[in-house]
């Protein structure tokens, strides 16, 4: 079953204007991305879903593959969805965050290879609670699965509920941003409108619960997390130097 990674990239963000092309690095941000993609053994292509020319400049000098979409789409998925239909040879579309340069080669892999044995229609991508973080934080989304890892609901809210202050301690489960989907699954969620749950939750992977589609929950162990503020892209460009993956010269595939 062939893999394409799509990363969407937005030009416009409210926190930090023009962050995916931010060059502090030496390259741009979303191209680090492209670089963690295609260490991966089960990626077939990578292709940047952009919507400003701006993007596609600053990755013209990384020979980086970008599909211009339209600029007015309310997220990500949907930009993601776009590219997919002008890929009618994908079967399997992973929606990798233009925002998550540190991205784990072996997550993406581990969702694709989870797709081609399952059959789900979509794939994504938890790990369990642990210190500091809160389960009663709402800006930490947590997932519960059932026995045979199909996910059962996600919320802002800590779920399960303990409502026995005295027994035992629920396993609180992170969910993390990253979805594998059978191609023409992508096309049909995309054309849903938002469902109850979803419009209450602010989450669209309710969308595809809510429809009854089965998304597979894989358990990893090394969540990364992406960049919304300055602040943050100077720690990652600090982490980046001290590496010394700067002085290595850029490999072009």
């Amino acid at each position: 079953m062939t893999a394409v990674a799509i990363i969407p990239a937005r030009f416009a963000s409210t926190r930090f204007p023009g962050k995916i092309v931010a060059t502090e690095t030496g390259k741009p941000l979303v191209q680090h991305v492209v670089d963690q993609v295609r260490k991966c053994n089960r990626i077939d292509e990578i292709v940047v879903a952009c919507d400003d020319e701006r993007i596609v400049r600053a990755l013209q000098p990384f020979n980086t593959r970008c599909v211009m979409t339209d600029p007015s789409h309310p997220s990500g998925t949907d930009r993601v969805a776009e590219a997919a239909r002008g890929m009618c040879d994908a079967e399997i579309v992973v929606n990798v965050q233009g925002d998550e340069p540190e991205i784990e080669p072996e997550t993406i892999d581990r969702l694709v290879s989870e797709m081609r044995d399952s059959g789900d229609e979509m794939e994504t991508a938890a790990t369990l609670f642990r210190p500091p973080l809160d389960a009663n934080d709402p800006n930490l989304v947590k997932v519960v699965f059932n026995r045979e890892q199909g996910a059962m609901y996600f919320s802002r809210s800590p779920i399960p509920f303990q409502r026995d202050a005295n027994g035992p301690a629920p396993a609180y489960y992170l969910h993390v941003g990253i979805y594998a989907y059978a191609r023409e699954t992508l096309i049909r969620f995309a054309g849903w409108k938002p469902t109850p749950c979803e419009l209450a939750e602010k989450l669209e992977q309710l969308r595809a619960l809510e429809h009854g589609v089965r998304i597979g929950v894989t358990i990893i162990d090394h969540p990364t997390h992406g960049i919304d503020t300055p602040e943050q892209y100077k720690e990652f460009v600090k982490r980046f130097k001290q590496s010394g993956l700067h002085r290595k010269p850029a490999t072009i595939n």
